[in-house]
């Protein structure tokens, strides 16, 4: 999805540090749209394409390289509760991918002369149920059940051919374990990102042991930590980057927390620009934002990264 003077991502990523785009959900809700739903993001995927990608192209304005697809949420089953067929689905998928090399080619358009790169996103089996537990894993299913789950929506993303696939939000090393078997043989390269606390998975598995499961796994080419406080990012950078040898990547919540009961927001932002020099100086080499953290927020990791 880059131009075709561009580094592959795999080499930019090797290059130098890449800005990440921020959270979706609240680049779509600040531009007016309602999203309590359960397919989230994605239910605009069908009603107003057009919102996603102006999201996109806001955040390569603010500085982003890597815009995040609004595929977080996009899966068969989801979309089968809403009465959205396999075909229609299989659509709005590969649509996912094409909002975002849109908003590539409208930022070029505009005179941008840096490389934009399109990552897909793949969230966990948890958000396809909408009821919070991508936050808590442990689903009851087995390792081979969750890579029947996420192989076919792996294989309709990854045949649009992104730069990248996000596996993001992971809770825990079944799920981990799942898309790692998954995602073999699909030729394009992956991340693996967790949502932690402290210094283990949002199920309790130490992050050592998570992160030692990509370590030898040629598909991914970074590993990290998004949808977690920022507190807890300077710890993952380095085991993760100890424990695998990868580039990592991070994208942490603004600090602020989920009242899921209330359903809104709670707490202040604890999240700064200025934290990601100390990220990059750990390893991190593709640093941006998740829940909360907006173009601002990415303005200034651009600006700070760039200084």
């Amino acid at each position: 999805m880059t131009s075709d003077l561009a580094l592959p991502f795999t080499q930019a990523l090797a290059a130098g540090t890449l800005v990440l785009d921020g959270g979706m959900s609240n680049q779509l809700e600040s531009a007016g749209h309602d999203l309590s739903d359960e397919l989230w993001s994605a239910r605009l995927l069908a009603e107003r394409p057009e919102a996603i990608t102006e999201a996109h192209l806001a955040y390569y304005e603010a500085g982003a390289d890597v815009a995040i697809t609004a595929s977080y949420q996009a899966t068969f089953e989801g979309f089968a509760r809403r009465g959205i067929k396999h075909a229609k689905a299989t659509e709005l998928m590969a649509l996912s991918v094409e909002l975002a090399v849109d908003a590539t080619q409208e930022a070029w358009a505009k005179g941008f002369k840096r490389p934009l790169y399109v990552a897909a996103s793949v969230g966990p089996y948890g958000a396809m149920l909408a009821d919070g537990s991508e936050y808590r894993g442990r689903y009851g299913l087995s390792v081979a059940e969750l890579a029947a789950f996420h192989r076919p929506r792996l294989e309709a993303l990854a045949f649009v051919g992104p730069d990248v696939l996000a596996l993001e939000t992971i809770p825990d090393t079944d799920e981990a374990e799942a898309l790692l078997q998954a995602v073999r043989g699909l030729d394009v390269p992956a991340w693996l990102s967790y949502t932690v606390e402290g210094d283990r998975t949002r199920a309790g598995q130490p992050l050592e042991e998570a992160f030692a499961l990509a370590a030898d796994v040629d598909e991914i080419v970074a590993v990290g930590v998004n949808c977690c406080a920022p507190e807890d990012v300077d710890g993952a950078i380095e085991t993760a980057a100890r424990v695998t040898g990868k580039p990592v990547v991070v994208y942490p919540n603004s600090g602020e927390v989920w009242d899921a009961g209330a359903r809104a927001w709670t707490g202040r932002s604890s999240f700064t620009p200025e934290q990601v020099t100390g990220w990059r100086t750990a390893g991190a080499r593709l640093i941006g934002g998740c829940c909360r953290v907006g173009p601002e927020a990415i303005a200034g990791i651009a600006r700070t990264l760039a200084a």
